[in-house]
């Protein structure tokens, strides 16, 4: 029996992919649910299983676009397995040859290697007239081939000469041409028209992060001997920031649809994360409703999710508002761009030790800057501020303003 198999939906908005990799060849055998191709969609990567065993046929090749529902190969269930165990080889014993020994060549003369003129104290000297004109050139004698007696340099050989403008030569010049995957065709296009579509505006500012350092020097070894190894990061703090600041600032978590507003009572806080296919912004869901432990429990299973390739589409629909954090790859301040049809998007930066005014006094701390980039047709510069300004205290005084003064009980330790 044949059997097609077709291309399934791996969502609703999506009506073709992209073959990304086969993973078996024309000809192989496959087992029921054996991972066979990895396709791209404009959201994600997704890996193809075998709809059953037998022998597989390929009917595209690798970077061919295939509508949903489209026969991508048939399998021959009917094929009986190739057995796996061959009689094993008689190995014999290598027989011992006397083998005649060849003729050894007759040397070959070598080829009369004509003789150097001697060096001489002329040889690379240049006349008065001669390094007269090739200082005027800034050209050095050592560089230029005498042609006088005994390799004297010549007024000639200076007037001739011609600086050297370093081209380069033997090195490789090549160029490659490559298709880009399905997927980050559609981040470039989702790119362009963000900032061709939004009216982006991008508010700054900067953080002390020493009250976040002293909480997380001080409970993140029992935080993650607690919570099965789960780390005490930087991602929990600030989006606990973050929902709270959009529950104080509401138009910067509403987004615009044509000639209407939609705000959410929840937040759905997409995370940047990059992935063997590119930057992946998968949505950790009712984040205002989540202990520190739950976002960073949330954060590592999809982040491990987008490294394995493993990576849904339901897992990036959606979102409410963006971080990403440039700071891991040692960004210093940047303007990220808005992730539609969101309406803002909080970009960390890393963390350098900077001297700042305390009470009047010059002290050193770890800083760190901020970036907010919103849609200024929905926001005005009031919210973004305001809620930037928020963010930054409670980043600031987490103590007080993200665990109610019992650090303890909001870590769940």
């Amino acid at each position: 029996m044949i059997l097609e198999m077709k291309v399934p939906s791996p969502g609703e908005s999506i009506k073709e992919v992209e073959i990304a990799t086969w993973l078996v060849k024309d000809g192989d055998y496959v087992e029921k649910d054996q991972a066979i191709a990895e396709v791209d969609s404009d959201k994600a990567t997704l890996e193809l299983p075998a709809e059953a065993s037998g022998i597989i046929t390929l009917k595209a090749e690798e970077g061919d676009a295939v509508a949903v529902g489209a026969v991508v190969c048939l399998i021959d269930t009917s094929a009986a397995k190739p057995s796996s165990s061959a009689p094993e080889a008689v190995v014999e014993a290598p027989k011992t040859e006397v083998k005649a020994e060849a003729p050894k060549a007759a040397p070959v003369a070598a080829a009369p290697v004509a003789a150097a003129p001697a060096a001489t104290y002329a040889s690379g000297t240049p006349s008065p007239a001669a390094r007269k004109i090739l200082d005027e050139k800034n050209i050095a004698p050592a560089s230029v081939t005498g042609t006088g007696k005994d390799g004297r340099i010549t007024k000639d050989d200076a007037v001739n000469a011609v600086p050297s403008m370093g081209t380069p030569t033997g090195g490789s010049r090549g160029t490659e041409r490559t298709k880009l995957s399905m997927l980050r065709r559609k981040v470039a296009e989702r790119l362009v028209a963000a900032k061709n579509e939004t009216a982006m505006l991008t508010t700054f500012n900067e953080v002390n992060m020493t009250p976040i350092n002293l909480i997380r020097n001080e409970y993140k070894d029992a935080f993650k001997a607690k919570h099965g190894g789960i780390g005490l990061g930087y991602m929990s703090f600030f989006t606990k920031a973050v929902t709270r600041a959009l529950k104080l600032f509401p138009d910067v978590n509403s987004m615009m649809d044509g000639d209407h507003k939609i705000a959410f009572d929840f937040c759905d806080i997409s995370i940047a994360v990059s992935g063997p296919k590119g930057l992946m912004v998968p949505v950790v869901r009712n984040a205002e409703n989540l202990t520190f432990r739950g976002v960073e429990a949330d954060i590592k299973r999809l982040a491990l999710k987008a490294r394995d390739g493993q990576i849904t589409v339901d897992d990036m629909t959606g979102g409410t508002f963006t971080i990403t954090n440039g700071g891991v790859f040692g960004s210093m301040l940047s303007t990220p761009i808005i992730n539609p049809p969101q309406s803002g998007i909080l970009g960390m930066h890393n963390i350098i030790e900077r001297p700042i005014a305390v009470n009047g006094k010059v002290e050193i701390h770890p800083m760190m800057y901020v970036a907010l980039s919103y849609d200024h047709r929905i926001i005005d510069g009031r919210e973004s501020v305001g809620f930037l300004v928020a963010v930054k205290e409670a980043l600031e005084n987490p103590l007080e303003l993200l665990m109610d003064n019992n650090p303890k009980k909001a870590l769940e330790l």
